[in-house]
């Protein structure tokens, strides 16, 4: 039975959930205190936050949440990134520092219910950002009305061009 301060933990990391939009694990075996410190630095500008939590305390919220267990994944060390925001900016912090920090390991997650394997997170954090996507949407709307301009205002003047060629052509009455 858990005493009354893991079960405070256990409440803590399910209201953490429920704020979540995605769960990262990740294995920091091997890292500095530093780079943890730097680590937690890039989760946050992601809008994310990272905290290690005991594995079983963590079993148990994904069980009262009914989320996927991840047994395989808890099984060692073991931080947990919330991604709050937005989850590819926050898996392509993890991963973008572990490309950096051979000591840092994804082990897997959790996002919109689904357990994912490392493979997917990092394919997660090769997406674009969600100000990527907004600045491409932008760029294409730009465009389409620049063309749709150009278009509506060729009209005229084709027109104008003809009527001038006709007008050239004929004998002057």
């Amino acid at each position: 039975m858990p005493n009354a301060q893991n079960k405070q933990t256990v409440k803590d990391i399910e209201e953490a959930l429920d704020g979540a939009k995605a769960l990262w694990v990740v294995d920091y075996r091997g890292l500095t205190v530093k780079q943890v410190q730097e680590l937690r630095s890039k989760v946050r500008e992601a809008g994310a936050s990272m905290v290690v939590y005991k594995n079983t305390l963590m079993h148990l919220a994904l069980k009262n949440k009914k989320l996927p267990e991840l047994e395989d994944i808890l099984a060692g060390p073991s931080a947990f990134v919330f991604a709050n925001e937005d989850p590819a900016a926050a898996a392509k912090a993890v991963k973008t520092f572990a490309d950096d920090n051979e000591a840092l390991q994804i082990k897997g997650g959790i996002m919109d219910g689904d357990a994912l394997t490392a493979d997917q997170v990092e394919v997660i954090a090769s997406l674009p950002s969600r100000e990527e996507l907004y600045a491409t949407i932008a760029r294409l709307i730009n465009e389409t009305a620049r063309s749709l301009a150009a278009t509506i205002n060729a009209i005229p003047q084709n027109l104008a061009i003809d009527i001038d060629q006709v007008a050239k052509q004929k004998p002057a009455a």
